[in-house]
């Protein structure tokens, strides 16, 4: 077990929120830690030049994006070795948060440095908020994959779920990935929320079925938020070997469906493996 203390005045990677939108909305405590660490490593310097200028803040930028951030470890372990803070900031939000960030974290935390992320600007929460549909627990799942058959297979494991789906989508592919949520999750509630603290931020909320039909030409950043499973099923009263045929007759492979039964009775997936072998 490892434990970090954050502040043992040993070198830290900060993970630094930046606005979504408007330049207000970053903390005022991001701001002293821009100015304090010794380099940024930055998804986009241009990006990133903006906000600083807009800010005062004059500090050296190091370009670390989703094609070369594993290259960028090297540089990371140097700046900490030394003993210097770094920052790490995505275009917009929180890095790491489908944004890269990841790999630099992890390799931090595996050659024993703090890591510390601020809280701060993210699209998740306003749009879980302002689009009505949720009130408690929800999902947040990112980007769906890109390609339509993986895109079908990952919200057919999602389609049981009670509660609320918040997906990130990009203008382009908004309308196929709405057809794709119909088909498989059927003509449920939903709310796009884009632009969120900009100027042109907008809220549309009918059934999938209705808003297709209308935001053919939307731009902007997009987030997605589905109304959970109402019509959930109960299988308290169902064996597990009965679970799993459940989902195999309406169409899943044995796999897909062992791992379906798993996450929705919060059982290890190797338990339900063995029970479909022993009856199999």
């Amino acid at each position: 077990m490892k434990t970090q203390k954050s502040y043992d005045n040993s070198p830290i990677l900060y993970i630094v929120p930046t606005p979504i939108g408007n330049l207000e909305d970053i903390t005022l405590r991001a701001l002293n830690t821009l100015k304090e660490v010794d380099v940024i490593f930055a998804e986009d310097t241009r990006t990133t030049n903006i906000l600083l200028k807009h800010y005062g803040i004059n500090k050296k930028l190091l370009s670390s994006h989703l094609y070369n951030e594993d290259k960028m470890i090297t540089k990371e372990i140097e700046y900490l070795k030394e003993g210097k803070n770094i920052a790490v900031v995505s275009d917009a939000g929180t890095p790491v948060i489908s944004d890269p960030g990841y790999i630099l974290v992890n390799n931090a935390i595996k050659e024993g440095y703090n890591v510390v992320c601020l809280p701060g600007p993210t699209a998740i929460i306003p749009a879980v908020v302002m689009s009505g549909l949720a009130g408690g627990p929800f999902t947040f799942y990112g980007f769906l994959n890109s390609k339509e058959t993986k895109k079908k297979q990952e919200l057919e494991a999602l389609k049981n779920s009670k509660y609320p789906l918040v997906f990130y989508e990009a203008p382009h592919r908004l309308i196929k990935t709405l057809n794709n949520i119909l088909e498989v999750l059927g003509n449920r509630k939903i709310a796009i929320v884009r632009e969120i603290s900009k100027k042109y931020e907008e809220v549309i909320r009918d059934n999938v079925e209705n808003i297709i039909k209308t935001v053919e030409n939307l731009k902007g950043e997009i987030v997605i938020v589905v109304e959970g499973n109402q019509e959930t099923k109960n299988y308290d009263n169902l064996s597990i070997i009965e679970h799993i045929n459940l989902y195999i007759e309406d169409g899943m492979t044995s796999k897909e469906a062992i791992k379906q039964v798993a996450k929705e009775r919060n059982i290890p997936k190797s338990q339900v493996y063995q029970e479909y072998i022993n009856n199999k």
